[in-house]
């Protein structure tokens, strides 16, 4: 039994070797959708912010009470418990452009968390990687800015000084 569960472990070694070094939580998953009509060699983010649905049970009267001439019951109301699903906001899928994934190089990144650390919102080390801490403070400060969403949008890089901005005519 002993040399089975070292051939297990020696293959389960293996096949961990054989998976990429990085899990992919350094840099977001950018430019795999883009919403209908954006223009080509652009990257997109998406929050998907879902319905709220509420469940109402209610009685229902099927049949009225009868009564009498003089307002006796001969045979009560009968009822019936209905219960339906009431959508009070509809899901929404909000699109934001983004800085495209060969921009956010880890020294693009680094200067994320420097910007973020001068106003106050991240404290954590600079790293240079899209970790927990950088992408709370993403979100604490796009929030403000009405975007729910710790993906960082091309908006708020450009007003934390790290992307050009485009100039208008």
């Amino acid at each position: 039994m002993m040399p089975f569960r070292l051939s297990c472990l020696v293959l389960a070694l293996a096949l961990a070797a054989c998976q990429p070094v990085s899990s992919g939580a350094d840099r977001p998953n950018l430019g795999a959708e883009a919403p209908p009509g954006a223009p080509p060699g652009t990257c997109w983010g998406k929050k998907d912010t879902p319905a709220v649905i509420e469940t109402v049970t209610e009685q229902v009267q099927l049949t009225p009470a009868e009564t009498d001439a003089k307002g006796g019951v001969l045979r009560p109301a009968t009822y019936a418990t209905v219960t339906r699903q009431a959508i009070l906001r509809e899901r929404v899928t909000t699109w934001f452009e983004t800085p495209c994934a060969d921009v956010q190089t880890p020294e693009f990144i680094a200067s994320v968390q420097r910007a973020l650390a001068a106003r106050g919102l991240y404290t954590g080390q600079i790293t240079g990687r899209f970790d927990a801490r950088t992408r709370a403070a993403i979100a604490r400060y796009q929030a403000p800015l009405g975007l729910e969403s710790d993906t960082l949008s091309l908006d708020s890089a450009r007003r934390l000084g790290l992307v050009a901005t485009p100039i208008t005519e």
